[in-house]
């Protein structure tokens, strides 16, 4: 008989700019290797939600954000995210730990990384029930 995997704890971070754009990273190692997500990641032992969000955004992005509240919850296989909206408090944007890329993502960029199945799995549908697509125009 198989045994039976626990649920992984994790979490990801909601973050947008003053334009309305989200922040999201290229996945550099598995699950999803290459795809768009949120940034984010597995709970230290001992850590909590909030001080893993703070912790996994400052490695795969160089930002030091304040988590402001949970969008909501959802499960990936055997993984249980827990994803925060947050604000960037000070930083730098750069891809960092594992991360391959790590942008500012506007609403037509967005939509294009969608069209080509360039996310995560589930990530536009989730978005759009927390209400949190990107709403922001590319800069001129």
């Amino acid at each position: 008989m198989p045994r039976e995997q626990s649920m992984v704890r994790c979490v990801g971070g909601i973050v947008h700019d003053a334009t309305g754009r989200i922040l999201l990273v290229r996945r550099g190692h598995p699950p999803a290797t290459g795809k768009w997500s949120l940034p984010g990641g597995r709970l230290l032992a001992g850590e909590s939600l909030t001080d893993a969000v703070v912790r996994e955004l400052r490695e795969e992005t160089g930002l030091t954000v304040q988590p402001r509240s949970l969008a909501g919850i959802v499960t990936r296989g055997r993984y249980e995210i827990h994803d925060y909206f947050c604000t960037v408090v000070t930083g730098a944007l750069r891809a960092g730990d594992d991360a391959a890329d790590a942008r500012w993502i506007d609403r037509d960029d967005y939509d294009a990384l969608d069209r080509n199945d360039d996310l995560v799995d589930g990530l536009t549908t989730t978005l759009r029930n927390w209400r949190a697509l990107p709403t922001g125009p590319r800069p001129t």
